[in-house]
């Protein structure tokens, strides 16, 4: 299956390669089955086969907001079709760091544009394809730990390698190219820039040692030839999103960790191999030249990633902990809260088509400079099911209520949430909890297989509730507010914030909600994140054809939404082809931080490969954005 489209292939459609599932409907007769835009959004909503019902209050505060932007401290931008970054009048912006810049002065010389990065200093640079970031303070100092979800083989490796590692050294220079980069950032003459050499910086990438903690620890589920206690996991991977905890350390989250995994010989298919679309061979080939990643030689070893991992990125010295209490399965990002009572609230989205939103509730409670010990290894996990009626609830996942052992319902945790019965969501991606009111949002971020075809392990996904639309293309972003206004409450509201789409090609439910119009229309949201205002900030990682049914909506690009009025205007528009990824802010809140992941053309240098970037962003008069 390794040839040279496999690698092009989005990661969504690489798992359909490997297992597709039989259509059951076809486009045409979706799209007849909407109801027209006018009744979407004036009452009475009926979608598809399940003719779910739902009332106006599905959109919640959103209904009749018109993009008024008096209370945004910028003029909404336009969209862009060119190879650059666009920012409102009264900013400005410069790039932090690109993949290959060095973190030390030893390795000043690492990239080239012809070559890349050179493999013997491939694990002191800046990685490539940036995601989910958060920025730390030591006293005066500020470090930020950001994601490197994955690395476009053509780009790294040499034209003759054709977009597949012919040996170790290039699996090798792959490897170091993901993971996790932290590095001490601090103010330039113009924009903040990374400070080399500095104690803090450091690369962890698919080798660095680790550890496990929580039930699954030292099960059988994760022993391996090289680790026999299944205690040392080795590695983190296809890092996405982020998180940061309660007592200032960073939390980076394994999304599409299947995708490495591949057999030298015919294994047979597990039932939890396949609903991980574990299996055949590798998208990066690694099977062929490191046996542990050989499903043949090592069987457990997919079930040691797809983990929450903390990282404490003001200690250089200290091991990543792997928490398996959180539950195992295509983390896009980890939101922590707390519970009116002290307890530790962790909300996390799997990113897959049809896939689940999850909670974490810790048993212990947190207090300020106290112990954390326990906090994310002793809890009970929840999974979400949305009613049509606007309300919800947390369902455990027990023995008692999925016939499965502790350790089986953290490593197989899709499995048990089909068996509760969990709502099955349009890819849950970022989730964001409002800092100035008790509530909480999901990016979901698109599902053309909406109505059309079961998720991967079998579950029906109707066109009801929050995901009211077959065949959805737009995506759209679903808010929760828990019972009694605590985050460890069992029970929810929810509506929907906004639902993505065009209106000017569209009359109907694709149109998308009343607070998008011919100004502001986007595709796909994904991350996302509140400043201290509380304003939402919303980035996209979506068709950017500008063609048919996209045509309008350019680049991917940043906007800012109002949770009061549900205004939201476009902020930032990404080079073409580029995915606007992963936000954080300084420590005074004057610079935004943005990621810029897989941009075309030859952004940002002018000439030469494409780097993936951090860039800053702020304010010409020195006021803060954050």
């Amino acid at each position: 299956m390794n040839d040279k489209n496999t690698i092009d292939l989005s990661w969504d459609d690489f798992d359909e390669l490997r297992d597709p599932r039989p259509d059951n409907n076809a486009f045409d007769a979706v799209v007849d089955r909407a109801m027209s835009r006018r009744g979407f959004l004036g009452g009475v909503l009926a979608f598809g086969s399940g003719a779910a019902v739902m009332g106006a209050g599905v959109l919640g505060s959103v209904k009749g907001a018109q993009a008024q932007t008096s209370q945004f401290a910028f003029a909404p931008i336009g969209i862009s079709t060119d190879y650059d970054i666009h920012v409102p009048d009264g900013y400005e912006w410069n790039v932090l760091a690109r993949w290959g810049d060095p973190l030390f002065s030893d390795a000043k010389s690492a990239y080239s544009p012809v070559g890349g990065v050179d493999v013997s200093m491939s694990d002191r640079v800046f990685g490539e394809n940036t995601d989910g970031m958060e920025l730390f303070t030591d006293g005066d100092k500020e470090i930020i730990a950001v994601n490197s979800e994955y690395v476009n083989p053509k780009i790294n490796l040499p034209e003759a390698s054709a977009g597949m590692p012919q040996s170790a050294d290039e699996v090798t220079l792959l490897k170091n190219m993901q993971g996790v980069t932290v590095m001490e950032v601090a103010k330039t003459a113009k924009g903040y820039g990374v400070v080399l050499d500095s104690p803090y910086n450091r690369r962890i990438t698919h080798e660095t040692v680790m550890t496990m903690d929580g039930p699954v620890a030292g099960s059988d589920l994760v022993k391996t030839n090289a680790d026999p206690e299944g205690l040392s996991p080795k590695g983190t991977m296809n890092n996405c999103g982020s998180g940061r905890t309660l007592w200032g350390t960073y939390l980076t989250c394994e999304e599409n960790f299947n995708g490495y995994f591949g057999a030298t010989s015919p294994v047979e298919g597990t039932e939890g191999n396949i609903r991980y679309g574990i299996g055949g061979e590798g998208r990066y080939a690694y099977e062929k030249f490191d046996p542990r990643f050989d499903l043949a030689a090592e069987p457990n070893e997919p079930h040691r990633h797809g983990w929450v991992t903390e990282i404490d990125p003001l200690d250089p010295a200290s091991t990543p902990v792997k928490h398996s209490a959180l539950g195992r399965f295509k983390h896009e990002n980890a939101e922590m809260v707390q519970a009116n009572d002290g307890r530790v609230v962790v909300y996390m989205g799997d990113d897959e088509r049809g896939e689940f939103i999850y909670k974490y509730v810790s048993n212990g409670t947190y207090v300020e400079g106290g112990s954390t010990d326990g906090l994310l290894s002793d809890g009970q996990l929840y999974v979400a099911k949305f009613n049509d009626d606007l309300t919800g609830e947390w369902l455990p996942l027990t023995p008692e209520a999925t016939g499965m052992t502790i350790e089986e319902i953290l490593v197989f945790a899709r499995i048990a949430g089909s068996k509760v019965g969990a709502t099955t969501m349009d890819r849950p991606e970022w989730i964001a909890a409002n800092p100035l009111k008790c509530e909480a949002y999901c990016a979901l971020t698109n599902n053309k297989n909406r109505g059309v075809k079961p998720n991967a392990g079998g579950d029906d996904t109707p066109a009801t509730g929050p995901n009211p639309r077959e065949t959805n293309n737009y995506g759209q972003i679903v808010r929760w507010m828990p019972t009694g206004e605590d985050h460890g409450a069992q029970t929810f509201t929810w509506d929907l914030y906004v639902m993505a789409g065009n209106p000017d090609v569209y009359d109907n439910a694709y149109g998308g909600s009343e607070n998008i119009t011919a100004g502001n229309m986007f595709n796909s949201p994904d991350g996302m994140a509140f400043s201290s205002d509380g304003m939402l900030w919303i980035q996209t990682d979506g068709d950017d054809s500008n063609e048919g049914e996209f045509e309008g909506q350019g680049n991917n690009q940043m906007l800012v939404g109002d949770p009061v009025t549900g205004e939201i205007a476009r902020f930032l528009t990404a080079p073409h082809g580029a995915e606007v990824t992963g936000l954080c802010w300084s420590a005074d809140k004057k610079t935004a931080f943005v990621g810029i992941q897989h941009p075309g053309g030859s952004w940002p240098d002018g000439a030469g490969k494409p780097r993936s970037s951090v860039i800053s962003v702020w304010r010409k008069d020195g006021a803060m954005i954050g």
